[in-house]
């Protein structure tokens, strides 16, 4: 029975020819961004609402972590605890809910303790963000030595101010763009699409469904889009099957991937993993 996401899990950064690369965990994706993230890398992820773009975060932070890369992950939707939740439900392929209640058999409760074996020694730092707009992202790579990556979910708990929040974003991702070069960390930004028109006949994301007045587009490195068929689309042939778009690549070709989302335990995995 697979307990654990198919990397290694004593793998390290050190093991690659480049060490200067941030692993993604992704078979996939790793080729299509020429081994993974680098140093001074800004990413955004977008989709939209309920597309999963939370617990792909995760898992890419859960992944790069297992892999050497010191990670943080910085959330202003849920608490550190929650986030352990969710962690434990997508490694153990637990559903949270069962996790939540406790109803547990012997094999999910086996499951369970293998990947908080796990998560005891690989998973990254979980940490709140409350209200400090973009000091909190300095103060978050401060964390933990040498960090590698930043995830910070999402991108709208930086505004601080009901007035001006286009500007805000934008100014936003501008300073997480210049801290990630500063400090040699890639950063990851997610966030919900703020032009989406579901009326369009193709919804699979595009660079202009993404707001903050254009600054992704503009300072970005990489810009990821989320898309799951099965949102606007009842067949049950669709279900767990999802798109994850490279809409903008500042140093290589755009393209797409296939993953597939194991909904109940918020799991995303590469369509080429056993």
């Amino acid at each position: 029975m697979d307990l654990l996401p198919p990397f290694d899990a004593n793998a390290s950064a050190d093991d690659s020819a480049d060490d200067a690369i941030i692993p993604v965990g992704f078979p996939s994706l790793t080729p299509l961004l020429h081994g993974g993230l680098r140093g001074g890398d800004l990413v955004v992820l977008g989709g939209d609402a309920q597309a999963g773009t939370t617990s792909l975060a995760l898992a890419l932070a859960l992944r790069a972590s297992a892999m050497g890369a010191s990670t943080v992950v910085l959330s202003g939707e849920s608490t550190p605890g929650r986030l352990f939740e969710r962690a434990l439900a997508a490694v153990s392929h637990v559903p949270l809910d069962a996790l939540r209640r406790g109803e547990l058999g012997d094999l999910m409760r086996a499951a369970v303790a293998d990947a908080a074996a796990h998560l005891r020694d690989h998973a990254p730092v979980m940490q709140r963000l409350d209200g400090e707009g973009v000091q909190a992202l300095e103060r978050a790579v401060d964390t933990v030595p040498a960090p590698r990556l930043l995830v910070v979910d999402g991108l709208e708990s930086l505004v601080t101010e009901p007035q001006g929040r286009d500007d805000q974003l934008a100014w936003a991702v501008l300073a997480a763009k210049r801290l990630a070069v500063r400090r040699d960390v890639a950063i990851l930004l997610v966030t919900h699409f703020a032009t989406f028109d579901r009326r369009r006949p193709d919804l699979r994301p595009r660079l202009d469904d993404f707001g903050a007045r254009g600054a992704i587009a503009t300072h970005a490195d990489l810009v990821l889009g989320l898309f799951r068929e099965e949102l606007y689309q009842r067949d049950l042939a669709l279900a767990g099957a999802a798109e994850l778009h490279l809409l903008k690549h500042r140093t290589g070709d755009t393209g797409y991937v296939d993953l597939y989302f194991e909904a109940p335990c918020l799991r995303f995995e590469d369509v080429v993993e056993d």
